[in-house]
């Protein structure tokens, strides 16, 4: 099996989880939809391209670690609707203002919002393809050397420091993605080689390793049809270490 190696390193990155009302908390690891976006826009898909991106979300199977164990920071966002330049009337598709439903606070009170990161870490992603087909692994690849659009690691406002495929080799052999992963070398946000050590990993649920982990299930898919939340997986979190 062949994988391609990312290298996620940027100020802040943002693996959306679960929206809880006013706060957007983020999950340890990528989430196979988010993948599945990356490289979508990456090739220049758009959201009408559903067909093509639900196929791929089908095929994609990766394991990912922290080469640099980030912090969590949290941004707090505010705003005030009852502004008199929040309640002009504003173009929109009907030609009328909108305002929020609900009783005069939630129109026109203070809202506020808090948004989560990771920030000052680095990520190894070994993605691989279950299935043949299209895009291939060569397609994805240079999707990713020359985006059709400029790419973000979770939100928008995460963009890279670097770009993704890792710059030494970034196509790797191995039985599974997990075990690529093992195989390939630790670095640092400086682009040098460290001591591999144990670093926090995940996996698929389907692949064993003799090292324990957790097993749980992530609630990482979307229905590209309808844009909806679709359900989880088993995915696998634990300490890897060097295959020796």
């Amino acid at each position: 099996m062949k994988a391609l190696i990312l290298r996620l390193d940027g100020p802040m990155m943002s693996f959306g989880g679960v929206l809880i009302d006013q706060h957007g908390f983020i999950d340890r690891f990528p989430g196979q939809a988010m993948l599945v976006g990356l490289i979508g826009n990456a090739l220049g898909w758009r959201h009408r391209d559903f067909d093509c991106l639900q196929a791929l979300q089908q095929r994609i199977w990766y394991a990912a670690r922290w080469d640099v164990v980030p912090q969590r920071w949290i941004d707090y966002q505010t705003v005030d609707l009852g502004q008199p330049k929040m309640s002009s009337p504003g173009w929109t598709t009907r030609g009328e203002p909108e305002h929020r439903k609900g009783d005069e606070k939630n129109k026109k009170g203070t809202h506020q919002r808090f948004r989560h990161y990771w920030v000052d870490g680095l990520m190894t992603v070994a993605l691989a393809l279950k299935t043949q087909g299209e895009p291939d692994l060569k397609a994805i690849e240079q999707a990713l050397r020359h985006p059709s659009r400029p790419l973000f690691l979770g939100r928008k406002t995460c963009l890279p420091a670097r770009p993704l495929l890792d710059p030494e080799a970034p196509l790797r052999e191995g039985v599974d993605p997990l075990d690529i992963l093992r195989r390939t070398p630790r670095l640092g946000r400086d682009g040098l080689k460290r001591p591999f050590g144990s670093m926090e990993a995940c996996w698929p649920g389907e692949i064993k390793y003799r090292e324990r982990a957790e097993e749980r299930i992530v609630y990482d898919l979307r229905d590209w049809v309808n844009q909806l939340p679709a359900g989880g997986r088993f995915r696998c979190e634990g300490l890897i270490k060097e295959d020796s």
